[in-house]
Formats: structure tokens, C-alpha cells, sequence
């Protein structure tokens, strides 16, 4: 594992090598999960179908700089769009959607969820935000500007992930489905089972639609795919272990956030007390 890191940051991470090789070498065994990732107890998580991820290109992170990131967001769903950052926290009573300055990570909006709902995954289509929940099968249509709700769409199972493509909305359930929908009325068009080595991957995450490919964050790990939607085969593994230092680590959860910005991403986690600007670099 390599994290390349610029200018001043690079004390900040001077641990993170060490850090990202522990983290690595347990992620080949089993590894305990945080609590309440999704709101449900403590368990293990095996990288499933990443034993063939040496038949695709790994790439790491080149880590560009540091930015501030509010610790107590439950991060669910990020996206940059129009010089703003959007950003959806999870967990009942707490949930919320709101827009951020992506170059210090102050809050310029928000609005909360009533507490039955569990935020999870966003996206924005034009002047509009498309929101989901994890349980409820309920996603919100927001206001782009205010954030206000203007209507609700249901859908069958858990809501996870969501981006857009320009074309289409792709989401994630938890499974190693990928479904589309119809970015105005939220209805199921298709979708694409992904692959890594011929065997599906499942418990993909939050989404960012960026170059034509899906990335994926990997639940319970550091790992991000590199997804061709149209055939759902993993085309890259990107290992961002190691970015948060183990002080600030042990009081966050894991790796969950992932935003394209101008050919690079943004990258947080669960209570995560910072954002990383980052490139996705060979290994």
C-alpha cells in the first residue's frame, strides 16, 4: 500500500504507512466493523470476491491536501456540484442533507429528516437532489438551492449508494446489484450485477458517478472499485487505507464518502473529523 502526500500535509501522515499496512494485513483475515455502520450491531466483514482483485489494475492514493469535516456527520452520500458540496447523514433522529463550502467544510445549509428515516446515499440531477433511505424504501426530491422537500418516491428494499450519470441514476442496495432509474420519475430501468473475477461483489456502498465509470466504496473496508456500469465489471481497486491518523481514527468509523472534483475526489468517512482531496494514482 502507497499514499503519496503534498506540501504541508505531508507531516500530518508521516504514520499513515504503518497505519495503512496494519489496516491492509487485517483486512485479509477478519475485521471488526464499527458499530452501527447502517444502525445494526458489530460484526465481521471478509472482502468478498477480492481475492481475485490481482486480475484488475490496483491503484492508491495520492492525497492532495487536508480539509475540515464535521465529526459528528454520520457521512452517508457526498457529492460536489455548482461550487457546493452535498453532503447526507444517516442514523435515526440525527439524519440530515445539507450543503457545505468544499475548501473548509462549513455547513451553508441543512435540513433534518424526521426521525423514522435513515438518511443514506444523494445525488444531483439539475436544480434538484435526490436523497435516500436505508429501510424506509422512501427517497426524498429536494430543492436544490433550499434543500426543501418537494416530493417522495417509494422503491423495493434498502437504499444505500446513489449518483448520476448524466443520463441515468445508479444505485446501490447492499447487494452486488447495481439498479438505474429514470432521474425524474426515480423508476427502475435496468441495472448491471458487478463482478470482480467473475464472482459478484457485494455490500457496495456510497456511489460517485465520475469519467464513465461507478466508484464504489467497499462497506466495512478502504477499498474503492473502479465500475463499468454497462457490463458491471470491477475495473480497478483503489486502497485508501491509512488516510485518517490512528489518534483521530479510533473515535471515527470507516472509510464512506467519495466526490469527483475536478478530475480528483474527495474523500471522507463516518465521523470523520476531515475530508481528503486525493488522486487516484497506479500502484
Amino acid at each position: 500500500m502507497r499514499i503519496r502526500v503534498r506540501g504541508t500535509v505531508r507531516n500530518r501522515f508521516r504514520g499513515a504507512l504503518a497505519i495503512g499496512l496494519v489496516l491492509l494485513a487485517a483486512s485479509c483475515g477478519s475485521a471488526q466493523v464499527p458499530a452501527e455502520q447502517h444502525g445494526h450491531d458489530d460484526r465481521e466483514h471478509t472482502e468478498q470476491g477480492l481475492r481475485h482483485a490481482s486480475s484488475v489494475p490496483h491503484l492508491s492514493v495520492d492525497v492532495v491536501r487536508a480539509l475540515e469535516h464535521d465529526p459528528r456527520a454520520f457521512t452517508q452520500g457526498l457529492e460536489v456540484a455548482g461550487g457546493s458540496l452535498y453532503e447526507s447523514t444517516g442514523k435515526h433522529g440525527e439524519s440530515t442533507v445539507r450543503a457545505l463550502n468544499p475548501r473548509d467544510g462549513r455547513v451553508l445549509k441543512q435540513r433534518r429528516l424526521p426521525e423514522k428515516f435513515f438518511g443514506e446515499g444523494l445525488t444531483v440531477v439539475g436544480d434538484r437532489v435526490w436523497q435516500l433511505t436505508w429501510k424506509a424504501g422512501v427517497a426524498f426530491q429536494r430543492d436544490r438551492t433550499s434543500l426543501d422537500e418537494i416530493r417522495r418516491v417509494h422503491y423495493d428494499g434498502q437504499g444505500w449508494g446513489l449518483c448520476h450519470d448524466g443520463t441515468k441514476l445508479v444505485m446501490s442496495d447492499g447487494s452486488s446489484r447495481l439498479t438505474f432509474r429514470d432521474p425524474n420519475t426515480f423508476a427502475a430501468t435496468g441495472g448491471a450485477t458487478v463482478r470482480l473475477g467473475g464472482e459478484p461483489v457485494t455490500e457496495l456502498n456510497e456511489l460517485e458517478c465520475a469519467g464513465g465509470h461507478v466508484w464504489a466504496n467497499l462497506w466495512g473496508s478502504d477499498q474503492i472499485l473502479r465500475v463499468d456500469p454497462g457490463s458491471g465489471r470491477v475495473t480497478a481497486v483503489v486502497d485508501a487505507a491509512g488516510l485518517l491518523p490512528k489518534g483521530e481514527r479510533a473515535a471515527a468509523g470507516v472509510l464512506n464518502g467519495i466526490a469527483a472534483v475536478d478530475g480528483e475526489f474527495l474523500l471522507t468517512g463516518k465521523n470523520w473529523p476531515r475530508l481528503y482531496r486525493v488522486r487516484f494514482v497506479p500502484r
